[in-house]
């Protein structure tokens, strides 16, 4: 279908009180990305020539996340039949092609499928409606699918079906494709439900098969269907989202040593022949190039790594960290909002924050870049090929120059030059013999203690 003939509409006015929370439902993550945004990459890659959501009042965090599609508020919140009614302004002009109708909190629909629903719809004689299906076991809440081969004839709630009706295998998903030029006209002809009073999209079905159209199933997979509506939702659908993300990594090139324990984002970007060691949490914003191993107990979040790099274990790359080709970050090093150019090496029980690390430079064990002075954040550069020996603390700003050797245990607070020798430290000082009194007085006192104890 051309994109031109494509609108789509979310549904997102509601409130989710079973979330137990101050946040709107949609806006709780999934693979660090919010539930709405993920239903909006799905109609984006549908390519769809207008997208809109529907919030409710005083939603405008929702809305901000929607940007830059338009919302409409739903005001009454009268039902899902309501919601769409409250769409149709912001679809003015657009009769001729097909509205897809998809929830904010059903965040794991996949392109492939929604095509499938889209393509099943079209001016008559085609179907006027195609409502995705899955296949549900018999105690599933879902709504039953009445069908007759694929013609759907009509979608009948649980609670108000026969023992034969429940025991039908396809549940209702909810989303829904219908012809654009019918829509208004089927809207208008919503009745409020006798139970409950709203207005129910689902009754779409025989409203269009009372003017003479069809109506049409297409099914779908289980997961597909998976709604939010808890905290045990949320929760259940990030390990299913979690599944599918190791599985695209892994058919991609990716080498999960032990995938269960590996935590991903939406947005994660991983190169061939990347071996992920087990414990692994990658946060959103991260991109990792070819041949780069990260081991176990990392947690990255914000970064790039080069070709070649290896990180960890227990390492913690933060936000605006930048790693070039074949940089090593080992155990118990954070590094922040700070380059690191190609061949860099920190292995070792280092702090790294807001600082440029020049080509080849070693930065030893203990190493701090003091970057906070209490009020403002300063900056550390290090040029190539730089040695900063174990325990130094970099106050910054400060730099250091090319090839430059920095003793350990020193503290530098004024520049570097270039292939300078700086120590700054303490002046040593020994006792010859010393030692001998120093035992023997210790031991004298502990034995003391321990008598008269």
């Amino acid at each position: 279908m051309n994109s031109t003939q494509l609108a789509c509409i979310i549904l997102a006015a509601g409130k989710g009180t079973r979330m137990k929370s101050a946040l709107p439902k949609v806006l709780h993550r999934l693979g660090h990305k919010p539930l709405l945004g993920h239903v909006i990459s799905a109609a984006e890659t549908l390519a769809a020539s207008r997208i809109v959501v529907v919030v409710g009042p005083g939603m405008e965090d929702v809305a901000a996340v929607a940007n830059p599609h338009p919302t409409v508020v739903q005001v009454t919140q009268n039902g899902t039949g309501d919601a769409v009614r409250a769409a149709l302004p912001a679809l003015e002009g657009f009769t001729a092609g097909t509205v897809l109708i998809l929830f904010g909190d059903t965040p794991l629909m996949t392109a492939e499928t929604l095509e499938k629903l889209v393509s099943a719809v079209g001016p008559a004689p085609a179907p006027a409606v195609a409502v995705l299906g899955v296949p549900v076991p018999a105690e599933n809440a879902f709504g039953r699918m009445v069908v007759t081969g694929e013609a759907l004839e009509r979608i009948v709630e649980v609670k108000d079906a026969s023992p034969a009706e429940r025991a039908l295998p396809i549940g209702n998903a909810g989303v829904m494709a219908i012809d654009a030029a019918l829509l208004p006209q089927l809207l208008a002809r919503l009745e409020p439900s006798t139970v409950t009073g709203e207005l129910y999209l689902t009754d779409l079905v025989a409203l269009a098969r009372a003017a003479g159209r069809e109506a049409r199933l297409v099914t779908g997979e289980p997961v597909e269907a998976t709604g939010i509506n808890s905290r045990a939702d949320l929760a259940a659908a990030e390990e299913l989202f979690q599944q599918r993300l190791r599985a695209t990594a892994m058919a991609a090139g990716v080498t999960l040593i032990a995938p269960q324990t590996v935590w991903l984002a939406a947005d994660t970007k991983l190169g061939r022949d990347v071996i992920i060691h087990p414990n692994v949490v990658i946060g959103p914003g991260v991109e990792i190039a070819d041949g780069v191993e990260i081991q176990a107990f990392s947690h990255l979040e914000g970064v790039t790594i080069g070709k070649g790099g290896r990180i960890g274990p227990f390492a913690r790359l933060r936000p605006g960290a930048e790693l070039g080709e074949d940089v090593h970050v080992g155990n118990f090093v954070e590094v922040k909002n700070a380059t690191l150019a190609a061949g860099a090496k920190a292995n070792h029980l280092t702090y790294i924050g807001d600082a440029d690390i020049g080509t080849g430079t070693n930065i030893g064990a203990g190493t701090i870049t003091c970057n906070y002075d209490g009020y403002l954040k300063h900056r550390t550069k290090i040029g190539d090929g730089v040695l900063i020996g174990s325990n130094t603390a970099l106050v910054a700003p400060v730099s250091v120059g090319n090839r430059a050797v920095v003793g350990a245990g020193s503290v530098i607070s004024r520049d570097v030059p270039a292939e300078a020798v700086a120590v700054a430290r303490g002046e040593q000082k020994t006792a010859e013999g010393r030692a001998v009194r120093y035992h023997d007085e210790k031991a004298a006192a502990k034995a003391a203690a321990k008598k008269s104890s």
